[in-house]
C-alpha cells in the first residue's frame, strides 16, 4: 500500500473521528444550556417574598498568555506546512502515474 495513500486514509478517519466528537459534545452540552431555574410556586411564607436580583461578577482578569498564542500559531504553521507538503506530493504522484500510462 502506498504510504501517502495511508496517511490519507488515517487522517480521513482521524478528521471523522474528531467530528463525531465534537457533535456529541454539541448534543450532550446543549440541554445543560437550555436549563432554567424553576419559580417558586406561589404560596404563604417566606417563598412569596420577591427575591432580589442575583448579581453576577465576572472575572476580569485571566485570559490566554503570550506564549500560549505564539505556540498555537507555531502549530498551525506547522499543520499547515505539513498537510501542503503531504498534498503536492500525492498529486506529483498522481500526474506521474497518469504521465506514464498515457
Amino acid at each position: 500500500m502506498n504510504s501517502i495513500r495511508y496517511i490519507r486514509r488515517l487522517a480521513a478517519v482521524l478528521a471523522g473521528l474528531a467530528g463525531l466528537a465534537g457533535a456529541l459534545l454539541a448534543f450532550t452540552a446543549a440541554p445543560a444550556a437550555f436549563a432554567k431555574p424553576v419559580p417558586p410556586s406561589a404560596g404563604s411564607g417566606a417563598a412569596s417574598q420577591p427575591q432580589p436580583p442575583v448579581q453576577i461578577h465576572t472575572v476580569v482578569m485571566g485570559g490566554m498568555s503570550g506564549w500560549q498564542i505564539a505556540l498555537i500559531a507555531i502549530g498551525a504553521a506547522l499543520f499547515a506546512a505539513t498537510a501542503a507538503v503531504l498534498l503536492d506530493r500525492a498529486l506529483a504522484g498522481r500526474r506521474r502515474s497518469a504521465a506514464a500510462a498515457a
